[in-house]
């Protein structure tokens, strides 16, 4: 009797061991600066495709993600790094905190959008701009801006917002396209002494507030408290479908535009999970997913939303990625010399 029951306990034991085995998920930690909006939906497809993971994503803004990894040098706390600004990730290389990994299908991302060694890889590119709050305009009986150049209106005064670049990929990319936009000589002189930097502080006579993160300008303008808000144009098309009074505004002098990439960290502790991960980081199906929200994704062949702006009619200003993520710490200097003080 005793060795029946003992039989019958061994079996149970097995077919539990069995069962834990089978829907035991390998966990994978992720940081990314992705919009909330866009981790929502991406996961959702990301769980679907990829049920033997168990992945926890972290969000955090552009500068806060940077810092985080900082901090955790010695001891990182994720495997891998989903979606962030390529002028930022470019630091990292050198720091030797990233590890070169090429996903499955990284021959048919472009070479413009891949570092050759396989740091990074990038799946997206958003892109800079002023998102007005059409009814705030016309109560207030201001003008429709056109560009940068229209936000120096001294009627604006006050009723501007934008990103703060030390916290904001978006408000870096704003002032680090100006920079390569408005100076020509750009290469060829100390930061400090950047032509665009007299446009900012012109600019900054407007301002009614920097702010940490890249869509609450818009979505404060859009809640009538700014009359516009730099921004950029996804924010504008989930703010339209909801029903807000905004118009998109793709800047006349050229729209400043980052890469957001992928990597993988160096002393990750799921190291095989976050491979994983990356693989379905750049598939068709992700890209398709990432094409709802963002005007151009780096796999060939893939439109982007129907409410924005086809990426071939927009004017991209020139970026200079090498040059801006080299010289990203005294830009953030200067900026914040300037203007908070």
């Amino acid at each position: 009797m005793k060795k029946a029951i003992l039989s019958v306990l061994c079996v149970m034991l097995l077919i539990v061991a069995a069962v834990t085995g089978a829907t035991a998920k390998d966990q994978v930690v992720i940081y990314t600066s992705l919009e909330n909006e866009e981790v929502v939906d991406y996961l959702e497809l990301a769980k679907k495709e990829l049920p033997d993971l168990d992945i926890q994503a972290i969000r955090l803004s552009t500068g806060e993600l940077g810092a985080r990894m900082l901090a955790e040098k010695e001891n990182p706390q994720a495997d891998c790094i989903w979606g962030w600004a390529v002028t930022n990730m470019s630091e990292f290389v050198p720091k030797g905190m990233l590890k070169p990994y090429k996903p499955k299908g990284w021959d048919k991302i472009p070479a413009k959008f891949k570092d050759p060694n396989g740091y990074w890889t990038a799946i997206d590119l958003y892109a800079a701009a002023i998102v007005p709050n059409t009814k705030v305009l016309e109560e207030k009986g201001l003008p429709m801006p056109k560009g940068w150049n229209d936000l120096l209106n001294p009627a604006y005064k006050g009723m501007l917002i934008m990103p703060n670049p030390a916290s904001s990929g978006t408000g870096f990319l704003q002032v680090a396209s100006l920079l390569v936009l408005l100076d020509p000589d750009y290469k060829n002189k100390p930061v400090e002494e950047n032509k665009a930097w007299d446009f900012l502080k012109k600019l900054d006579k407007n301002m009614g507030q920097y702010i940490k993160s890249g869509s609450k300008p818009a979505k404060l303008t859009a809640a009538g408290e700014y009359a516009i808000g730099c921004s950029f144009a996804f924010v504008y098309s989930s703010l339209k479908k909801k029903g807000f009074p905004v118009a998109l505004v793709m800047p006349e002098e050229g729209a400043g535009y980052e890469l957001e990439a992928n990597a993988l960290l160096k002393g990750a502790r799921h190291e095989k999970a976050a491979m994983k991960f990356l693989d379905w980081a750049i598939s068709q199906s992700a890209m398709k997913q990432y094409a709802t929200f963002k005007l151009g994704v780096t796999y060939p062949g893939i439109p982007g939303p129907e409410d924005l702006p086809a990426l071939e009619t927009i004017k991209l200003a020139p970026m200079d990625f090498p040059w801006q993520s080299k010289n990203r710490e005294k830009i953030l200097e200067v900026w914040q010399n300037l203007f908070l003080k």
